[in-house]
């Protein structure tokens, strides 16, 4: 039996890598599943058995990093009191945050998995902790890419890169994708969450700099709630090139009407570990604009299925867009390799690699 921890479910990358990590699994057949009390995403849709603990985020960060600690200390509580977990349960902890199932696995004898996502954990003394628990309580670090592995090392439990991968059933829409023909609009696609240090400020500059160009629009699909979508798109109520839409249940939609997909987080504030969007948009043939360092590098070559660019850098921005909607050539020959690029994170070969990583732990 696995036991999975999360902390909150949405629809962002992590919680849908752990959604793939059950698929992968068979959780559905052996699995349980503790989450968070707040939020619903692609959880839900696993076909795992739930149960919840309390958490609660809130606007300021003091409140949040409070509601953080309680929520761990009702999780160690529930399990404490839980009876029907199997002695030879393996403990998959899906994140750094929901510390108190990697203590509750060590102190229980148990098996600990920390599938590590993050890397830029704040503040500082919350990272150690953070760290210096999965490397006393785990048996086994997962890491997304040889940039996470480096930059987040975590010393004591022996660790895996295992890239994450395209889900099994966007992987099925995307097959079933054709390039658009005969386009009048350009699209361009930007999925992320509502906070600055994603590049949503210059997503906006780069569609202000385009707004001359009638044959090109923008999409931006912001993982947040409805309320602060819209008093985000009040805000830009004359960026008319642009559409904004609330977080979507079906990301494959929009990856089929686009033409070009961007990550543009900021370099200076935010590495990206791995960039789940950009491989989603790859299986379908699209184009992508990525940030230089961290995982988007072992995952775009520059020039060839996209670019590696700096968001900060408006007019590489503006320039290699440009190229794309205006160079047939060059955009279906990056297209076409975009598509092959995306073969090599298949859900096959991650689940191989989870089983491999699983038959490393032996018994206790």
């Amino acid at each position: 039996m696995i036991i999975f921890f999360h902390l909150l479910n949405d629809r962002s990358g992590s919680p849908a890598v752990l959604r793939s990590t059950m698929d992968a699994l068979d959780a559905s057949e052996q699995g349980l599943l503790f989450v968070g009390s707040q939020g619903r995403g692609v959880l839900e849709e696993a076909g795992v058995p739930i149960r919840r603990y309390w958490y609660r985020r809130s606007r300021y960060r003091l409140i949040t990093l409070f509601t953080f600690f309680a929520s761990q200390m009702a999780l160690y509580r529930a399990l404490s009191r839980a009876t029907d977990i199997p002695s030879d349960a393996v403990v998959f902890v899906n994140t750094l945050l929901p510390f108190a199932a990697m203590l509750w696995g060590r102190r229980t004898g148990r098996r600990v998995i920390v599938h590590v996502h993050e890397v830029s954990i704040t503040p500082g003394p919350l990272r150690r902790f953070l760290t210096r628990c999965a490397g006393r309580s785990a048996d086994l670090l997962l890491y997304v890419s040889k940039d996470h592995r480096a930059r987040l090392p975590i010393e004591g439990p022996p660790a895996l890169i295992v890239p994450n991968p395209v889900g099994a059933a966007l992987v099925a829409r995307a097959d079933g994708h054709a390039p658009r023909q005969d386009r009048q609009q350009f699209r361009i696609l930007m999925l992320a969450s509502l906070r600055g240090y994603k590049g949503i400020s210059e997503f906006m500059a780069l569609a202000e700099q385009l707004q001359d160009r009638k044959d090109i629009s923008f999409d931006l699909v912001l993982n947040a709630e409805a309320n602060d979508v819209a008093a985000f798109a009040k805000r830009h109520g004359d960026a008319a090139n642009v559409t904004i839409h609330p977080r979507t249940d079906d990301p494959a939609q929009f990856y089929s009407n686009a033409d070009l997909v961007l990550n543009l987080s900021r370099v200076d504030e935010w590495i990206e570990t791995f960039g789940l969007t950009l491989v989603e948009a790859m299986s379908f043939g699209l184009p992508v604009i990525a940030p230089p360092v961290g995982g988007p590098v072992e995952i775009v070559t520059h020039g060839t299925d996209g670019y590696c660019i700096d968001s900060r850098d408006g007019a590489a921005l503006h320039e290699a867009v440009l190229k794309l909607a205006d160079d047939p050539e060059t955009y279906d020959a990056m297209a076409r390799a975009a598509r092959k690029r995306a073969q090599d994170f298949s859900f096959e070969a991650y689940a191989a690699a989870l089983r491999a990583a699983l038959n490393t732990l032996g018994e206790k």
